[in-house]
Formats: structure tokens, C-alpha cells, sequence
């Protein structure tokens, strides 16, 4: 099991280079304040909300169990993580089946 894990995370490195850099900033965020969380791009440029802001406040709300405050800061959070999770299990499972494990 831990073998087929490792050979996916090997086959799929910036993926999972980015969700750790995404799990890192938040959970960075949580315990220190210290804010890594890369900013959004459309608010940046053209000062206009896009309709993913307000997900990484989102995320970090849903990890300190305040789903209200999630909410409020973006909806889509409640579909994306759980697609996301449909999504990564999914590659995961053709991964198994390509490799024959």
C-alpha cells in the first residue's frame, strides 16, 4: 500500500507540491498569523472579487471547525473540497488500475 502511495506521489510531484504548499500557508496561517497564502490575482490587478476569493479563508475556516464563517467567506467551498476529494480518489484509483495493483 505505502509503495503504490509512494510511486503516486512520485508520478504526480506538483501536485502534491502544490497542495502542500496550500495545506502549509493555511495551517502557517492558524498557528503563527504568519500569512503565505498567495493573493488573487483578478483582485490584485483589476481590484474586482473573483469567484474563488475568499476560498483559502474558506479552508482555513472549515480546519477550525467554524463552518459558518466558511460559508459566509465563499460557498463554493462546499462543493470544491468535496469534488476535489472525488477528483484525487478517482486519479488515484486509474492510477492503481494502470499500474496493475
Amino acid at each position: 500500500m505505502s509503495n503504490t502511495i509512494t510511486k503516486y506521489i512520485a508520478e504526480n510531484k506538483v501536485l502534491v507540491a502544490v497542495g502542500f504548499y496550500f495545506m502549509f500557508s493555511a495551517i502557517l496561517k492558524i498557528v503563527s498569523g504568519i500569512d503565505i497564502c498567495i493573493p488573487c490575482i483578478w483582485k490584485y490587478t483589476l481590484g474586482v472579487n473573483c469567484p474563488g476569493c475568499g476560498l483559502t479563508t474558506a479552508f482555513i475556516s472549515m480546519i477550525e471547525l467554524d463552518f459558518n464563517h466558511a460559508f459566509e467567506t465563499n460557498r463554493l467551498i462546499f462543493i470544491i473540497i468535496p469534488y476535489g476529494i472525488y477528483c484525487i480518489t478517482q486519479d488515484y484509483v486509474s492510477f492503481q488500475r494502470r499500474h496493475g495493483v
